[in-house]
């Protein structure tokens, strides 16, 4: 066997270890989430003496009035929707302005989203509860334990990241295409939403992807906003109820992490052919 085979054997046996380890996790949560919480705590690693218990664990987190799983995942369904629509939108009109206006300023403040990225989220955590509190006590639009405060922190924290990914996409689209489209008379909002927009699918789909996990799966920032015990509360904060001090229903719990994965990986299997052109794009121009 030449070297070069040999290469190929060891990138293959790589790649399955690394398969093995990385789908590993899954694996365990799919199989204790067909048991007892006996069986869990006592043989993790064994299959399911009866997989008949997934069935019923499921109906236990349907029916379960301490965490109204079908208003969870509306609430869940509904955040993640609406703070990645705008999202998307708010940072692909921001990243196109800021590629095609190279002015000081337009420098300046993709700096700033630049830097905003490297701002730990425990830092600012606090002043955004309280400056909350102060919009919503000057404005009498309430922020805390609503819808719209959720999804304008989801926004806020995840423009920079997203406006980023767009400016290095749009910096790879020739200019000349929209120097066409205003020789045939668009206007500026007709050249972007004509033009611009469709061509930015693929970077569409990796923002998508990247950020709707990041809200979907996120805790600390609807606990903060949100709150514990509130008629709002996403997945997550759910499943955490069945979290006690003394007692933690393991069953239960890794049965809804199970179902709550689902529509995650099925927006991924959908969206996964655009996610690498999206994150390369730009690199080479």
């Amino acid at each position: 066997m030449n070297d070069q085979k040999k290469g190929v054997w060891v990138a293959e046996f790589g790649t399955a270890l690394l398969f093995v380890l990385f789908l590993l996790p899954f694996g365990l949560v799919l199989i204790n989430s067909a048991k007892t919480a006996f069986e869990i705590t006592q043989y993790p690693m064994a299959l399911p003496s009866d997989w008949g218990n997934f069935t019923g664990n499921v109906v236990k987190i349907w029916t379960s009035e301490a965490i109204r799983y079908p208003s969870s995942l509306l609430a869940s369904f509904l955040v993640t929707a609406l703070s990645l629509g705008a999202i998307n939108l708010l940072s692909a009109q921001a990243g196109w302005v800021l590629v095609r206006n190279k002015t000081r300023t337009s420098s300046a403040i993709f700096l700033l989203f630049i830097a905003a990225m490297v701002i730990p989220f425990q830092i600012v955590m606090f002043p955004l509860l309280t400056w909350f509190r102060l919009v919503s006590k000057f404005t009498g639009i309430p922020l805390l334990r609503t819808y719209t405060g959720i999804v304008l922190s989801y926004v806020g924290f995840g423009l920079s990241l997203s406006i980023f990914m767009f400016h290095g996409f749009i910096k790879s689209i020739p200019l000349e295409l929209e120097e066409a489209a205003t020789i045939d008379g668009c206007k500026k909002h007709e050249t972007f939403y004509r033009i611009i927009f469709p061509i930015l699918t693929p970077i569409h789909a990796t923002v998508l992807v990247l950020n709707g996990i990041w809200i979907w799966n996120d805790f600390l920032l609807p606990l903060l906003v949100l709150g514990k015990g509130n008629r709002i509360q996403t997945i997550p904060l759910a499943v955490s109820n069945f979290a006690g001090a003394f007692v933690k229903q393991w069953d239960l719990i890794l049965t809804a992490i199970l179902l709550a994965m689902i529509p995650v990986i099925v927006f991924f299997l959908f969206a996964q052919k655009y996610i690498v052109k999206g994150m390369v794009a730009g690199s080479i121009k």
